[in-house]
């Protein structure tokens, strides 16, 4: 058989995965393994694999030991949260919107949680949490999100309208972000400014606790509502007539996608496209199933931010380039050809 029917106990989660999703979610995993050591092992002193054994096992020095575990190793994880997060959240937003063109960065979603942010560094500028800094960010994203749902509703949502408004107030957010930080004392400004391109230089063990327990909660329940996904995908008339809660089902997922964005978008700054990206390599890879879609999705997100952000911490040596800028000079064409191959839609 190609395929397999899997149930939770009380048969409240179901999923069928065919054998040749499994095989590409493995192909995925064992090349997000290969990445992790790569970016343990890059940078300004090129560590190998003996020497990585010895961090693992507690036989290395102290110099060694802050390399990997204080400086390298919180930043891969970071960047390997934030990716899975964005792209699970791009997954979903083009499932509700029946768009491939909609991410959290371009429908405006992550422009929220900028402002939020960014106002949260200006207004507490020496005295913020960074713990407090993801629930800014989801409140700043939720509440755009529901502007953006609010003025695109017109007997229903209508695709091109959600993308045209949601491009609108993004650089809505844009603006008012630029305008905060020109505002703001000098300190704070340059913080924002590194943030704002997408960077996770510095990151640090805190930095993965407070992106932590977003990815590990919402991850998973997209995962368990995937299976509306397809529904919202047939059209509201339809998925209705199957049985299902359209308007319920489309809010749970949004909220879902918001918060990985929004607390993504705290930690790991703006990093751009990743939500565009992601979801599309895995439906590439894995076909229109949304159970595998989400975890490929993670999978590639993870694969994305982390690659890029070895790349942008090797490639200009001594210099360490934002990750965002990375994944822009990718993610730019990249929207570019959707714009141009969906144009007659």
């Amino acid at each position: 058989m190609n395929e397999r029917v899997y149930r939770s106990k009380r048969e409240k989660v179901s999923f069928l995965i065919h054998l040749r999703e499994l095989k590409v979610i493995a192909a995925l995993i064992l090349l997000l393994l290969v990445s992790f050591l790569i970016g343990l092992s890059a940078g300004g002193k090129w560590l190998s694999l003996e020497e990585l054994s010895r961090v693992a096992t507690g036989l290395a020095n102290a110099e060694m030991n802050l390399v990997v575990l204080e400086l390298r190793l919180p930043r891969i994880i970071v960047a390997m949260l934030a990716g899975a997060s964005l792209s699970v959240a791009g997954a979903i937003l083009q499932g509700i919107i029946r768009n491939p063109l909609a991410s959290p960065d371009i429908i405006g979603i992550s422009g929220g949680g900028s402002l939020a942010a960014i106002a949260y560094i200006t207004l507490f500028s020496g005295k913020a949490s960074i713990h407090f800094l993801p629930i800014a960010a989801f409140c700043g994203a939720g509440l755009i999100s529901l502007v953006i749902y609010m003025l695109a509703w017109k007997k229903g949502i209508s695709p091109v309208r959600l993308i045209l408004i949601g491009i609108g107030i993004s650089a809505i957010t844009g603006a008012l972000t630029m305008l905060m930080i020109t505002l703001s004392p000098n300190a704070s400004a340059s913080q924002a400014y590194i943030w704002m391109t997408g960077s996770i230089y510095g990151s640090s063990w805190v930095n993965v606790l407070s992106l932590l327990p977003w990815s590990f909660v919402f991850i998973p329940l997209a995962f368990m509502y995937s299976r509306h996904l397809r529904l919202q995908e047939l059209g509201d008339d339809v998925a209705t007539a199957l049985g299902s809660s359209v308007q319920q089902q489309r809010a749970v997922l949004l909220v879902i996608s918001v918060a990985l964005a929004g607390s993504s978008v705290a930690v790991a700054g703006a990093v751009g496209f990743v939500g565009l990206i992601g979801p599309h390599l895995a439906r590439k890879l894995t076909g229109a199933s949304n159970g595998s879609l989400m975890v490929a999705s993670a999978l590639t997100g993870a694969l994305i931010v982390l690659l890029a952000d070895t790349l942008a911490r090797t490639v200009f040596l001594p210099k360490d380039i934002p990750v965002g800028v990375f994944t822009a000079a990718v993610g730019a064409p990249f929207f570019i050809y959707l714009l141009f191959r969906n144009r007659n839609n």
